[in-house]
């Protein structure tokens, strides 16, 4: 089984991360990043890199597509090289998912339509554009197509596909030997429970505002 994990600049490294640490696992997957052109690729800090060891015309035909969000994903949503391979490699997927603001680029490409989804909670409500009907939840399956919330829910969205393909079993114990046990110090982790302070100004500052 091959994983196809999408990279483009800027990119957020823990989006790619979470499910390669986690869904990469899976007995005898053949994991490999992509990105328009090999080498390597500048996460959004711009202190970080990843290699995307093939192009995406080198990969037509992943099993299963991985495609990660951040601050990047704004200049990808016109990319029509990076579109045009999501619409084909979609086709012949077992599954297609997303972290953060990548099901905006899954949106855009045309494959969310009338389906529930999930982003970051800053981009949520930006789905409705696309025909997608935004939900609350951390990870959603819809099909063939698993989306999660922001950030960290890539993990939890690995961890949840690793046990539908491999078992219960097999996920239990990737998210033992990974010490996947959260235990935040503070309990600020979605719109809902933060300071309301620190929500507006995140809101305010927003590259996804709707006009």
């Amino acid at each position: 089984m091959q994983i196809a994990i999408v990279l483009f600049d800027r990119f957020t490294a823990l989006d790619a991360v979470g499910p390669y640490e986690t869904l990469g696992r899976l007995p005898d997957a053949d994991t490999v990043f992509v990105a328009e052109r090999t080498g390597p690729v500048r996460t959004d800090t711009g202190n970080l890199a990843i290699t995307a060891d093939k192009s995406l015309a080198e990969v037509p035909n992943p099993d299963i597509v991985v495609v990660p969000g951040g601050p990047g994903q704004t200049p990808q949503m016109e990319n029509p090289v990076l579109l045009d391979w999501l619409r084909a490699a979609d086709a012949g997927s077992t599954w297609t998912t997303s972290v953060c603001t990548g099901s905006l680029l899954l949106a855009a490409a045309g494959l969310l339509e009338g389906r529930r989804a999930t982003s970051h909670w800053l981009a949520l409500d930006f789905l409705k554009q696309f025909g997608a009907e935004p939900t609350g939840e951390r990870v959603v399956l819809d099909g063939k197509y698993v989306t999660a919330a922001g950030v960290s829910s890539g993990i939890d969205m690995g961890l949840t596909l690793l046990g539908r393909i491999a078992g219960d079993e097999h996920a239990q114990a990737v998210q033992l030997l990974t010490e996947y046990d959260p235990q935040p110090p503070y309990d600020a982790g979605s719109p809902e429970k933060a300071p309301a302070h620190l929500v507006e100004e995140f809101r305010s500052k927003s590259r996804f505002i709707l006009t």
